[in-house]
């Protein structure tokens, strides 16, 4: 096993940025899962940590050896990081533990070792009694275990997975994930876990990197960068949050900060050295928001659809003082509002994004 240090790395193609001084660091036997939306970069970094690429600036290491920079490319096949993709990449004419054994065969590894390696990575994903069969006669989530075990019997110092749960369906993708967090769990390997998927990476990962157009917007826990996105790009796109205008009025004791929201007076969690300024953002959740309550303080608008979703309507609202801002919130059945009514609504709490858009 190895950490991972990407430090300032930078991909061009052609006047295309790809990369923009990416830095990311991954402890030894870490779990970093790589989110964001198409055309951020996640997968031109999976290529350049495997080698597949070459870089423009910045370098990586692997442990303690240099395997990119401006000068210095070592080649895919001598880095030891095994990759799991998303198609599998099975040899349909070949059996389980053939497909497996390949790459140690090819390497003119012994008979008596490969056997004894491929034993032991089939065992690693539960697969043991499935070594004779072919790839047509597995599941999908028994195919993607099949790809581990592959990329595990090369003892890899590092473990790349390309978006692997993509082509399941979503009972599998659940399966797959527990999968995953026992694996992870019993080797302690290390782990960069290239998705979009954000119910994956919430799951999975100990920390996450959120990525956007080539750059690193924000590296942290699940946990935090749910409860405290770094800028309007992150609060945005961690599970739906919504961004409103505030204004802050004051800093309050204990981490918390007097704001004006669509002109409803409220005190919100935000980062130690905040003072009053304008032009500030919040983000909330659909939780912390919900009809005001007669004569309460609170924000005056229409509902503009209502979706029913089984137990539960999400109510979508457009306030008066913003109508091109759309806020979201959950009533449970049974369901009351209709598109069209008139309603007050009230923010019980939220985030105040820090200045800069850093946190």
């Amino acid at each position: 096993m190895a950490g991972l240090t990407i430090d300032g790395v930078t991909k061009k193609f052609g006047e295309m940025v790809a990369l923009d001084r990416v830095s990311i660091d991954v402890a030894d036997g870490e779990f970093l899962a790589v989110l964001g939306p198409s055309g951020c970069g996640k997968t031109t970094l999976l290529r350049l940590i495997a080698g597949f690429e070459a870089l423009n600036g910045g370098s990586i290491r692997i442990g303690d050896r240099l395997v990119s920079s401006e000068t210095t490319n070592v080649p895919p096949e001598k880095r030891r990081v095994g990759i799991v993709f998303q198609n599998y990449a099975l040899w349909p004419h070949m059996t389980v533990a053939e497909n497996i054994g390949y790459a140690l065969k090819v390497a003119g590894v012994g008979r008596a070792e490969r056997d004894g390696r491929v034993a032991k990575a089939l065992a690693l994903v539960n697969m043991g009694e499935y070594g004779e069969r072919r790839p047509a006669n597995l599941s999908g989530g028994q195919r993607q275990r099949v790809a581990l075990a592959r990329c595990l019997v090369a003892e890899p110092r590092l473990v790349l997975f390309d978006e692997p749960l993509a082509n399941l369906d979503v009972h599998l993708r659940a399966s797959m994930e527990d999968e995953f967090a026992d694996f992870h769990e019993r080797t302690g390997t290390t782990i960069v876990y290239i998705t979009h998927d954000q119910a994956e990476a919430m799951a999975l990962a100990d920390r996450i990197a959120v990525m956007d157009h080539g750059r690193l917007m924000q590296l942290a826990t699940p946990q935090r960068l749910y409860h405290e996105p770094a800028d309007e790009m992150v609060a945005a796109f961690i599970s739906q949050g919504m961004v409103l205008p505030a204004d802050v009025e004051s800093a309050e004791a204990g981490g918390r900060c007097r704001v004006r929201v669509l002109g409803q007076e409220l005190v919100v969690r935000c980062s130690p050295g905040e003072a009053p300024r304008a032009g500030a953002s919040v983000c909330c959740r659909s939780s912390q928001l919900a009809p005001a309550a007669a004569g309460a303080p609170g924000f005056d608008g229409s509902i503009a659809r209502v979706i029913y979703r089984g137990g539960s309507a999400r109510i979508e609202f457009v306030p008066d003082a913003q109508p091109d801002l759309a806020l979201h919130f959950d009533q449970p059945d049974p369901v009351s509002l209709n598109p069209g009514d008139r309603l007050r609504l009230a923010l019980s709490d939220g985030w105040l994004i820090p200045a800069g858009g850093r946190g």
